[in-house]
């Protein structure tokens, strides 16, 4: 049987290398899932396409295998645009457009598909100190992290030390794809501003999608005849200072064009990049909020 190493050029799976050494135990193939945004974008900024082709010349020299990229037939942009079929009445007719939060298609049609052919003992790397995933372990999924009791800082220390950190954890660059919905605020900032043709491309995506890119929120409001109470805290500590009626106004998702309204008025010096009273519905107010 063999013994497949899943590798996402993460610090926990790279040090699977240095943990197998250890343990003695053999690596038969290094597989990792790729995903495209389109038939010619790769999901992954240049600075991880550099460092993963840095990483397999590393793992080719010193262990021998070359690590096989795999892909789903589809690209993310393949499948963005797909029209959904009538199990979901709302979605019926209509393309997916951006992934939900919960169960996004993005991660079973596109990685898990890939990965779900490996065949054998599968080595994955959840360290020592991640029990909340140990539940994922089985005979045909095995962590060398756990066997050997390494640690994420070990992890680390070991990819440091080999020259196989990924410049995700020293730099701002991101480490997933660069169109994921899951990002945050800062990252988005990013890559507006670093890779404008990307940006682009997400607005395209965005003008066309059915689904926002962030999901619906809520936003309390204060009213004395409101139907609900909360408590409101003190800012320095968990000390309760009052209990305020009101309600939970649901406010809808945020586009990617909201992101992009936002970052133009940080552009402009209207609004501050951690301004922390930052509110969407200032988008809303944009020309009051110039004249002051």
């Amino acid at each position: 049987m063999e013994h497949i190493l899943s590798l996402s050029y993460g610090k926990d799976s790279m040090a699977c290398f240095g943990a197998c050494e250890l343990l003695g135990w053999p690596i038969d193939g290094v597989v990792t899932a790729e995903v495209w945004a389109t038939d010619t974008i790769p999901a992954d900024l240049p600075p991880m396409v550099e460092f993963k082709a840095h990483a397999d010349r590393i793992i080719k020299e010193r262990w021998g295998i070359q690590v096989e990229h795999i892909r789903s037939k589809r690209c993310y942009q393949d499948v963005f645009y797909m029209v959904a079929n009538g199990e979901n009445e709302e979605r019926a007719g209509k393309i997916y457009g951006w992934p939900y939060q919960r169960g996004p298609w993005c991660n079973s049609r596109l990685k898990q598909a890939a990965l779900a052919k490996i065949r054998g003992v599968q080595y994955i790397g959840i360290a020592a100190d991640e029990p909340n995933r140990f539940h994922n372990l089985s005979d045909a999924k095995r962590s060398p992290l756990v066997e050997a009791g390494w640690t994420e800082a070990d992890c680390r220390q070991w990819c440091e030390e080999n020259d196989l950190l990924s410049p995700i954890y020293t730099t701002a660059t991101r480490g997933g794809c660069w169109f994921c919905h899951n990002q945050g605020v800062g990252q988005l900032r990013l890559l507006r501003k670093n890779y404008p043709d990307l940006w682009a491309l997400m607005l395209k995506w965005d003008a066309d999608s059915p689904v926002t890119f962030k999901p619906p929120r809520r936003q309390w409001v204060t009213d004395l005849d409101g139907p609900e109470t909360r408590l409101v805290y003190a800012d320095d500590d968990d000390t309760v200072e009052r209990e305020e009626c009101g309600y939970w106004k649901k406010l809808p998702g945020c586009t990617v064009h909201d992101f992009d309204r936002r970052f133009a008025l940080e552009d402009e010096g209207l609004i501050a990049a951690d301004d922390r009273i930052f509110r969407w519905s200032m988008l809303e107010e944009e020309l009051n909020y110039r004249w002051f």
